[in-house]
């Protein structure tokens, strides 16, 4: 389930990042930054939640609770972590 979140959370960064934000400052319509924004804040904090429930269930190191809630800042940083953490666990 988390790596299902985190690859939707990705998207939803870089839609905001590429598409709405864009369309805001552009192209003068700010209305696809709220539907947009309102979408990505609810799955980052599921993919928070979720990689806090992950930490405590698989005794995660700190180190990878760290690299795991930064990936989540950095745009394509959960398809990283997709690759290089989630599928390890």
């Amino acid at each position: 389930m988390l790596r299902i979140i985190g690859l939707l959370e990705g998207v939803s960064y870089l839609i905001l990042l590429c598409i709405a934000m864009p369309l805001k400052y552009f192209a003068d319509n700010p209305d696809p930054v709220y539907s947009t924004g309102l979408a990505h804040g609810l799955l980052f904090s599921l993919y928070i939640i979720f990689v806090l429930l992950v930490t405590y269930q698989l005794k995660w190191k700190f180190n990878t609770l760290v690299l795991a809630l930064a990936a989540s800042i950095i745009p394509f940083g959960t398809f990283i972590a997709d690759k290089r953490i989630f599928r390890e666990a």
